[in-house]
């Protein structure tokens, strides 16, 4: 069985992320999407929150995924998942080597899961989370960034 890992923050999750998930789960039998605890980043939701928000996102897809969250070094959630694919979107030439530099660091910890790489639809390659916060922190119009329950939720934390 091919099993694919998309890890991120998914905080929150976007449009552009469910592209890619919808994709990847063409490429592999079963795909994990690992939701990272992530606190460095000072996340807008909990990690229980963000998982619990891309599960109800991807419902939808009639696809073998599983949403968990994870804590852990990637490779080490990979391998406790025998994973042999980690999933990952790139929008930009920025993401693209800052994504080098992880692939290299990744392979060297475990060669034996590969690094797939999948272009954002040229419709969401500008969206990125935390520019969906900023927006809505301003009370900016989301909606063409993530789905209408994610708005929704986005919109009510920032009013907070």
């Amino acid at each position: 069985m091919r099993i694919g890992l998309y890890p991120g923050t998914f905080d929150p999750v976007t449009n552009g992320h469910m592209d890619i998930i919808g994709r990847a789960v063409k490429l592999v039998d079963r795909l994990v999407i690992g939701v990272a605890q992530n606190d460095e980043k000072g996340p807008l939701f909990t990690t229980a929150e963000r998982v619990e928000m891309v599960r109800a996102e991807v419902v939808g897809l009639n696809a073998n995924i599983e949403v968990r969250p994870f804590s852990t070094l990637l490779m080490h959630f990979a391998e406790e998942l025998n994973a042999n694919v980690i999933v990952r979107g790139l929008r930009a030439v920025a993401d693209f080597e800052y994504e080098f530099q992880m692939t290299a660091m990744n392979q060297r910890l475990n060669d034996d899961i590969e690094t797939v790489f999948l272009m954002a639809d040229p419709r969401h390659q500008a969206i990125a989370s935390r520019l969906v916060k900023e927006i809505a922190r301003l009370d900016g119009n989301i909606d063409s960034f993530v789905s209408p329950a994610v708005g929704a939720a986005v919109r009510a934390r920032v009013k907070r």
